[in-house]
């Protein structure tokens, strides 16, 4: 049975939106929102820096309107990163209802328009902002997936809890630490430290 194209970009879309929310399950508000890298990443901040760019690609680019102002995408906003971290004034529960609607608007831009739909990125080059709704589909894909590997990596430092999703780890069942010690040992011999 043959595929059809935009239905295979946009699943892949929705299952990395799942694997990123899956990220943030069972953690404590203070996990989900505290800096775990010297940039600052963290979970939450993930959720919402995907939010404001499903709305900018899938809404601004595509000519539609999402219906709602985020404040944090304020031209005279002085925080560069301020779509980055969730503030003490926006709950967990704000953001996750936020990334749902924008994900509901975007599906629904999706599903209304041919892949190759005319868009324009403005902050994109010149010779590239001109765009499809195929490329936007593309990049939010790659996009997404680059920040769900994120999260992947700043979860298990959490609580060691790995995998692609909830109900589907991809990971072989074995002896982590175990494998974790080989690998180290690898590496101890290989750089001449063991």
């Amino acid at each position: 049975m043959a595929s059809d194209p935009k239905s295979d970009l946009h699943r892949y879309l929705r299952v990395a939106r799942e694997t990123v929310l899956w990220k943030l399950e069972g953690l404590s508000e203070y996990d989900v929102r505290r800096p775990l890298t010297a940039t600052g990443t963290n979970l939450l901040g993930l959720v919402k820096h995907l939010a404001s760019t499903e709305q900018g690609y899938f809404g601004d680019c595509m000519g539609r309107s999402f219906g709602e102002k985020l404040p944090w995408l304020d031209e005279s906003e002085t925080d560069p990163n301020a779509d980055m971290f969730a503030t003490a004034a926006e709950s967990r529960e704000d953001i996750l209802a936020l990334y749902e609607r924008v994900a509901a608007f975007a599906d629904a831009v999706i599903t209304e328009l041919p892949l190759d739909a005319p868009g324009v990125v403005p902050w994109w080059p010149e010779e590239r902002k001109y765009v499809t709704l195929h490329l936007l589909l593309v990049h939010m894909i790659a996009e997404t997936n680059r920040h769900a590997g994120h999260a992947d990596i700043l979860r298990e430092g959490l609580d060691g809890e790995a995998g692609l999703r909830q109900g589907n780890s991809n990971l072989p069942e074995q002896d982590w630490a175990g494998y974790w010690a080989r690998v180290e040992a690898v590496a101890r011999e290989a750089s001449g430290l063991a």
